[in-house]
């Protein structure tokens, strides 16, 4: 589907992003929601820098980096992430734990899958904050269990009563679909949303999105259903203010 043929309606079909790293062991390709819009300088939209399919076969390790001036939350739907860093902490992320890293000013992690963990295939999500030089910090925990059908809240701005937080306007929702089964969007005034299918297909208000693509809605009104195609479907959505101050100076996600 051409970016264009749905522009009247506010909402921007992408396909499958071609930008792919292959290092083996470990692999990722990039989804940039600012791409999904025509004549579009910003890869980004807003906040929402970068949102990275990542895979890892067991028995690899990421040894230890940093990250400055972004905020990376790693959803783990299939496998296990194994994380340590140079606060001493070593904690274990899977489908029903979350890991979000406040990098700030500075945080060094590693990454790992044990040789006999399974083959891991998550989302990283890099959000712009308002400002460099903040205070890092780094938040884990459970999730709040799934219910068929409906959307669960994964992440929320700073300054919210959720327990998962990044220092910018941007909520994250994740929901998984029963064969035919829809869901409208949450609304937030002033936001708008970028939605990625991660499994299955699904339809966006008449725009089909099969796995790993994605559909950006800009418009007015109602906010958008998404509804998984005859196998079911799991996606995740993005509620963006645009408008948002960011910074452009993160490791990755600038």
């Amino acid at each position: 589907m051409n970016n264009a043929a749905r522009a009247d309606s506010g909402l921007f079909h992408a396909p499958r992003s071609d930008v792919f790293q292959n290092q083996g062991t470990f692999r990722t390709r990039f989804n940039f929601p600012g791409r999904n819009l025509p004549d579009r300088d910003d890869h980004g939209y807003g906040p929402l820098s970068t949102v990275v399919e990542s895979f890892m076969d067991p028995g690899t390790l990421i040894r230890m980096h940093q990250h400055r001036d972004e905020e990376i939350v790693s959803w783990v739907p299939a496998g296990v992430m194994r994380h340590d860093d140079r606060e001493g902490n070593e904690l274990v992320t899977d489908s029903e734990h979350l890991l979000v890293m406040n990098a700030g000013a500075g945080f060094w992690h590693a990454e790992e899958t044990l040789a006999d963990d399974p083959p891991l295939r998550m989302l990283q999500i890099f959000v712009r904050p308002q400002e460099t030089g903040l205070e890092p910090g780094i938040q884990h925990g459970p999730l709040p269990d799934p219910e068929p059908n409906a959307w669960r809240r994964v992440f929320a701005p700073a300054g919210s009563d959720h327990p998962f937080t990044v220092r910018n306007a941007v909520d994250c929702y994740d929901v998984r679909l029963d064969a035919d089964a829809g869901a409208t969007l949450p609304e937030i005034e002033g936001r708008d949303a970028y939605v990625y299918v991660f499994e299955g297909d699904a339809d966006v208000d008449g725009v089909a999105l099969d796995e790993t693509e994605s559909a950006l809605w800009t418009g007015d009104g109602a906010p958008p259903t998404v509804t998984a195609g005859d196998e079911g479907a799991t996606a995740v959505a993005f509620l963006i203010d645009p408008d948002a101050p960011v910074t452009r100076q993160g490791t990755i996600g600038r």
